[in-house]
């Protein structure tokens, strides 16, 4: 097995969540060439993992840049597959916990000897030489693309999630802090306060609360991470309004703005933080890959399946899958939780 390439062409925390496979396989081969294809939404949670040669990275049409036109990004793709073909895989991975028909047309693109898949559902493929059937029981995603390896007769280690800063990056945020009001020595807790899905939303009241009580209780310092943008962009909204409301109600408390407009810059950012507060998505599963304790709120998503992996932390989910329902008090009970630290006070003290 000299060459193996790596599918992955989903969100931020799924190629994340592949991670520990990718480190299997570098144990299991030391010597072997493992690539790994992405795309451009999520390549860069990927582009400094020492178990990975070489980065391959396509667009997908609804992620083009502005300008870019959707002949551009097919030419680039067909320029793509020759390129991988010229590698003459021995195997590729479509490293995933359930089939993907889109990451077999990119597989079969490459034209490798032999493709490995988790099993389409009641479909039988030619295409695919070995398949992996669903487990029976409920995984976590790691878990799941980590069966991928027993036909390779691989008795999976479950190795931490691997995320590495880009050190660039990781120097020009620190040097933007310490132009502010920021202490390295004082606890910084990242909170993450948006997420596409609507159950997933946590109010700005609530995080203004939240941030009030942790600093007068805990002495923290915050930094606050959303995704940019207007919250009336009906393709992309962001949540700088959002934002701007929670730094104007707590302007006299040291929480230090952190939009980030780059994937990259949102790893650095959270690689300075000594906790996570967020709900699930893309920033719960970089700020568990750096290694950093958690608080995370679950809507109605799967938590048995996309819970943080490998790190000290608290889910909060109500029976209502609508974080909207947790309270202040809860969050700051998680908190106390995931660091054994003394309790917070009575909720008639933390929020009178």
């Amino acid at each position: 097995m000299n060459r193996i390439l790596l599918i992955r062409r989903d969100n931020i925390g799924d190629l994340i969540c592949t991670t520990p496979l990718i480190s299997n396989l570098r144990s299991h081969y030391p010597n072997a060439e493992i690539d790994i294809l992405v795309n451009s939404y999520n390549y860069q949670a990927v582009e400094h993992n020492p178990d990975i040669n070489h980065v391959y990275v396509y667009t997908k049409g609804k992620h083009r840049d502005a300008g870019q036109s959707l002949l551009g990004v097919y030419w680039q793709r067909i320029k793509l597959t020759l390129t991988l073909r010229r590698k003459h895989y021995d195997l590729a991975i479509l490293a995933s916990g359930a089939f993907s028909r889109h990451a077999l047309k990119l597989a079969k693109s490459a034209k490798p000897k032999a493709i490995l898949s988790p099993a389409p559902n009641g479909e039988e493929i030619d295409d695919i030489t070995i398949s992996v059937p669903e487990p029976k029981q409920p995984l976590h995603e790691v878990e799941k693309t980590l069966l991928l390896l027993q036909p390779l007769g691989i008795s999976a280690q479950t190795h931490p999630l691997t995320l590495h800063p880009d050190p660039h990056e990781q120097a020009v945020l620190r040097a933007q802090l310490y132009e502010q009001p920021w202490h390295q020595h004082v606890p910084t807790i990242g909170i993450h306060i948006s997420s596409r899905k609507p159950s997933q939303r946590w109010s700005e009241q609530h995080f203004s609360e939240l941030i009030q009580q942790l600093h007068q209780q805990y002495q923290v310092q915050i930094l606050l991470f959303w995704a940019p943008g207007d919250e009336n962009n009906p393709l992309h909204p962001g949540d700088d309004q959002k934002a701007a409301r929670i730094m104007a109600q707590l302007n006299q408390l040291p929480i230090l703005p952190m939009p980030t407009t780059t994937l990259r810059q949102l790893i650095a950012g959270i690689s300075l933080c000594d906790q996570f507060i967020c709900s699930d998505g893309g920033a719960m599963h970089i700020a568990a890959g750096l290694g950093k304790p958690l608080v995370c709120f679950f809507g109605d998503s799967c938590a048995e399946q996309w819970h943080p992996w490998g790190v000290p932390h608290v889910l909060l989910q109500p029976d209502s899958r609508d974080v909207a329902d947790i309270s202040v008090m809860e969050v700051l009970r998680a908190y106390q939780q995931v660091l054994h630290l003394p309790p917070p006070h009575s909720p008639a003290n933390a929020l009178g």
